[in-house]
């Protein structure tokens, strides 16, 4: 992990140079191809990820064949099949690159050995959850409370190009809409 991880996890967490140290001896890069995945669906992982560039995504793809986009990641943030490692399940969810991405993957179980004896890595543990809560909550709302369109204004404001990046039927599926209805939001804007 280089600087401007550190920079953010520093910002964001208040992490210190010496836990960066640590972080830095459990994670390994991983370089991923777009389409490429880090846990299928129905399969199982203990890493976790800190996405530092590209993106990613969180899907389903239900019987009939139906993709729904529960999450797109962006940089710099956490990706990974969390529940699926804290309930040691099957992940209902697949974690795949929508284009070339870099991750940090880092073992769960080490990470959670290690906060077990190091107070600034368990601290780190404890903000990391809430920041991950508070992300998910703020979609949650957003999704609640914000007309399709308006969904699609945060989303652009979030990835500016994204219309130029990933398929149209993923973005709808994310908005929770059909592509049919993506395109005439973008025709009226």
């Amino acid at each position: 992990m280089d600087n401007p991880n550190f920079d953010f996890l520093k910002s964001k967490f208040h992490v210190s140079k010496e836990t960066f140290l640590i972080l830095k001896n459990l994670a390994s890069i991983r370089k991923l191809k777009i389409g490429e995945d880090i846990v299928k669906q129905g399969g199982k992982s203990n890493k976790m990820g800190f996405l530092t560039s590209g993106l990613m995504r969180a899907y389903c793809t239900l019987e009939s064949g139906k993709e729904i986009t529960k999450n797109i990641f962006t940089p710099i943030g956490f990706v990974g099949a969390f529940s699926s490692i804290l309930k040691n399940e099957s992940s209902l969810l697949c974690y795949e690159a929508l284009i070339d991405s870099v991750i940090y993957e880092v073992d769960f179980k080490e990470f959670i050995k290690i906060s077990k004896t190091n107070i600034d890595i368990s601290n780190l543990y404890n903000r990391i959850l809430e920041y991950v809560f508070i992300v998910y909550e703020t979609k949650q709302l957003e999704s609640m409370t914000l007309n399709a369109t308006e969904r699609y204004l945060v989303l652009k404001k979030q990835i500016p190009n994204i219309d130029n990046l990933i398929p149209q039927y993923q973005i709808a599926s994310y908005l929770n809409v059909s592509p049919v209805q993506l395109s005439r939001i973008r025709k009226e804007l």
